[in-house]
């Protein structure tokens, strides 16, 4: 889910903090990309009666019968799989000269199973609400009965390796995990379809970075912080208020009223009596589970040819054809990535868990920026946003 309403809340309230950029303006640049979010939101599976899936001689499932694109309010249908998404998102990717390090989910923080155990507290069979939400259009019901397996991620890690492309397992929430690494200078920005990012401190924030139409449309770059006259604490609690992943919504709250109480009484501690689960919350944003520990560069060499032909031609049933071309077409984006590759080489963080030693106490607190970042908006907040249209 994210952070309820919070696009067309920055969107209301920030009008002049837009700028118009093209996605190859982010030539060169290191891109952490949120996997899971980034791979499923769109993949629902689609046949003619109902939902159904494609699967390899062992029943396993390789290629779904279609998925469902949402570009804007609209929902459209292409034949995909989860393999073969990957692969030709991320060629398109290395094209435009972006250096994607993908960084998968680890275990979600109880308080988040709590909430999302509450959601699916009553749903029974996620394949016909699945293909009830299609036939009413509903986007936010699809995204929530489309998510990836646990073999669908494996897939897609093994993929990527056989690419050389980074992986990051991230030993909770990708987006916490992305915001470190964008805080501490590995990456330029973080890539999600999930606004959670910016809650974490996120500097600069990509959306819609993975739609097949990005290269088509400009990029827009928000600066909340001069807009919104927020510092990161109050945005957290901005955020919290408006609904998140962590905790129930409150009821007659929205994302206006939210803003309207956090610039009128400074903090969520000042506005609810009783905040267990918001403080709960407030402690999983600002000191969340992340790796901290950084291991050698990574290098960007040739992929595996032989390898990605075993994995998608024999266990996968693509065409040898299609897959030759598209590894000639990686060798030569790589090649002219690494000719005009800006001099900085952000290294990688392993995956040593690290949990803040000073968390947030609820009253008089203070923060080390490492783990906040950009508390007093040293550098401005920035969230960039590829807009969709048909």
């Amino acid at each position: 889910m994210g952070i309820k309403g919070l696009t067309k809340l920055l969107a209301d309230n920030a009008p002049n903090a837009m700028k118009e950029q093209k996605l190859e303006s982010y030539f060169g640049r290191r891109i952490a990309v949120d996997a899971s979010m980034s791979i499923y939101q769109f993949l629902v599976v689609v046949g003619r009666k109902g939902t159904q899936m494609l699967t390899n001689e062992v029943g396993e499932v390789t290629r779904f019968a279609g998925i469902v694109i949402l570009h804007g309010n609209k929902i459209h249908f292409a034949r995909v799989s989860h393999p073969q998404g990957m692969f030709y998102q991320t060629i398109r990717l290395l094209e435009a000269g972006i250096e994607a390090v993908y960084v998968f989910d680890g275990p979600p923080p109880d308080l988040k199973k709590q909430e999302l155990a509450k959601r699916f507290l009553n749903r029974t069979d996620a394949s016909e609400e699945l293909a009830v939400a299609i036939a009413s259009q509903n986007k936010e019901d699809i995204e929530k009965f489309s998510k990836g397996t646990v073999k669908h991620n494996e897939d897609c890690k093994r993929l990527l390796r056989l690419m050389d492309v980074p992986v990051v397992e991230a030993p909770s929430e990708a987006e916490a995990q992305g915001a470190t690494l964008c805080k501490a200078g590995k990456v330029y920005a973080v890539a999600s379809e999930d606004m959670d990012s910016l809650t974490f401190g996120t500097p600069i924030f990509l959306h819609h970075l993975m739609d097949p139409i990005s290269r088509k449309v400009p990029v827009m770059e928000f600066e909340i912080s001069k807009e919104m006259n927020l510092d990161m604490d109050q945005f957290v609690d901005l955020c919290i208020l408006s609904g998140c992943d962590y905790c129930e919504s409150i009821q007659g709250i929205g994302g206006l009223t939210a803003l309207k109480l956090i610039s009128q009484n400074g903090s969520i501690e000042n506005i609810l009596e009783n905040i267990n689960e918001q403080s709960e919350a407030l402690l999983l944003f600002k000191g969340p589970i992340v790796s901290t520990e950084e291991q050698p560069e990574i290098k960007w060499t040739a992929p595996n040819e032989e390898g990605l032909i075993s994995f998608l031609v024999n266990e996968n049933g693509f065409n040898i054809d299609r897959v030759t071309n598209a590894i000639e077409k990686i060798k030569v984006a790589k090649d002219e990535s690494s000719q005009g590759r800006l001099a900085l080489k952000p290294k990688i963080f392993s995956t040593q868990v690290s949990v803040n030693p000073h968390p947030r106490v609820l009253g008089s607190f203070k923060m080390p920026t490492m783990v906040l970042g950009l508390r007093n908006f040293k550098q401005p907040l920035r969230i960039v946003c590829v807009p969709t249209w048909i």
